[in-house]
């Protein structure tokens, strides 16, 4: 293995090795470095995405749902009916756990297809063109590696609360609520955001009393308000505790029980919990990446400043993913690592930043892309609202969902889709379409005239575009 390339990326996340498989197809001799270990000994690429973050909490949401409607009969309308429903609760976790390993070794498949190196140890960036592999356990340098050109992509890790200190077994952050070996009787999760609706909902569905408590007064404040409303009505309804305002103090631990102390409405209150997962968001990961002389900036929350390419401080070093900052999703910066991948190969490349989907995986799913009505309104602009709900959609009824319902917003003068907000069945995959009309600055009257199949969900787009124009055909207008 050679010591010399014309790539290096730090990081094997889904930003780090989509650009490094990108430019490996582009002609670049590429070099992905890497640290995390599976539940083994050996290597784990795909970051935290794959390994402790979406992959397997899709995985547990989906499991769960299934035992929930089998335990509470959910299937009778179908005419199917269940006794002796059980839990097994570890080979649920294993089938999940197998799931994890067998695409992290697809992603070490593709290195190996494409030709791109895999190195296991931690990257320090020592010079505008060296990185230092440092080995994770004694914290000395294994080798040197040079290159024309550094991509960083380390991404994030969870915050965690001063007064609330993780102790891996009682209070935990959303890597280890994946791992429970038996269901909490009672769960507290600080942060009703998505990592928090998510865990709250498995473990719900589980059997456990789940309280969510959320500083922020308002729910769900990055979606929009209408969403939001409904989905608060949807979870509480489900067995949900959302409490919004609370500000936790702090957390103690009395034999096998957390007494959790926090303020709301200037009143002290207390929850009792077997289990606390704290899921307040994500910070930068750049533990001992940087040496003191990289000359690589930061801004004050530790994210890595870089420029519209995508390029740091230093020019020959790009950095991509949560490490700079913005979404912190899985398919911006994998979108972000093709692009930087095909710049430093001599491309142009571009990303639109306005049509990034956001999605939480509950039941019902939420989905939006754009901008909320809200935002426009503060913005001063002027738009036309269509909505349908899912119980004017038969395929929705076929599938005994009807629940939530599709938003467009499109610019009053030019009906270009400005924002699309949907909450219902499968809201994840319909939201593609969304995407797709937006990239395309389209119109709502281009979903309004593009034949969807019947019956599907996707009707639930077409007729929302027609209500645009007041002109739905399967609800009054």
């Amino acid at each position: 293995m050679s010591n010399s390339y014309d790539l290096i990326v730090i990081g094997a996340g889904p930003g780090g090795y989509v650009a490094a498989l990108r430019a490996a197809q582009l002609g670049l001799n590429t070099v992905c470095i890497d640290s995390r270990k599976g539940k083994g000994t050996k290597p784990a690429l795909g970051g935290t995405c794959l390994n402790v973050g979406c992959i397997p909490s899709k995985a547990l949401l989906e499991s769960s749902e299934h035992y929930e409607q089998l335990q509470t009969q959910g299937l009778k309308s179908h005419g199917i009916t269940t006794q002796g429903v059980e839990l097994d609760l570890p080979r649920l976790i294993g089938r999940k756990n197998k799931l994890v390993d067998r695409l992290t070794g697809g992603i070490s498949m593709l290195f190996k297809a494409n030709g791109v190196d895999s190195i296991y140890g931690q990257g320090k960036i020592v010079s505008p063109t060296q990185v230092e592999v440092v080995d994770p356990l004694t914290g000395k340098p294994s080798q040197t590696l040079t290159a024309d050109h550094i991509i960083i992509a380390t991404g994030s890790e969870p915050t965690s609360l001063p007064d609330v200190p993780f102790d891996g077994d009682r209070i935990i952050d959303s890597s280890d609520a994946l791992d429970f070996s038996e269901v909490p009787r009672r769960l507290v999760v600080i942060g009703a955001g998505v990592i928090g609706l998510e865990l709250g909902s498995v473990w719900r569905r589980l059997g456990s009393e789940v309280t969510l408590l959320e500083a922020m007064p308002d729910f769900l404040p990055e979606a929009d308000r209408q969403i939001a409303q409904e989905a608060k009505k949807q979870f509480i309804r489900q067995g949900l505790n959302i409490k919004l305002g609370a500000r936790v103090a702090s957390a103690a631990q009395q034999k096998d029980e957390i007494t959790i102390s926090y303020s709301s409405n200037q009143e002290h209150h207390t929850e009792i919990a077997d289990k606390l997962i704290v899921a307040i968001g994500r910070r930068p990961f750049t533990e001992s990446l940087l040496s003191p002389d990289s000359s690589i900036a930061l801004d004050d929350n530790g994210f890595i400043v870089v420029d519209p390419q995508w390029r740091t401080s230093v020019s020959s070093i790009y950095a991509i993913g949560d490490v700079i900052g913005g979404p912190m999703l899985a398919h911006k910066a994998s979108e972000e690592g093709i692009a930087v991948a095909e710049l430093i190969a001599g491309q142009k490349a571009a990303l639109s930043y306005d049509a990034i989907p956001s999605i939480i995986y509950t039941s019902p799913e939420i989905a939006w892309v754009g901008r909320t009505a809200l935002q426009l309104k503060n913005d001063g602009i002027q738009f036309n609202e269509g909505s349908i709900p899912f119980a004017a959609i038969g395929r929705a009824h076929a599938l005994g969902n009807t629940t939530g319902f599709v938003k467009i917003l499109a610019h009053s003068e030019t009906d270009r889709i400005l924002g699309v907000h949907i909450i219902g069945p499968q809201a994840s995959e319909l939201i593609g379409e969304a995407v797709l009309a937006m990239e395309f600055q389209g119109s709502s009257e281009d979903l309004a005239r593009t034949i969807h199949a019947h019956p599907t969900l996707s009707e639930a787009l077409h007729e929302a575009a027609l209500a645009v124009e007041d002109r739905a055909l399967h609800r009054v207008n």
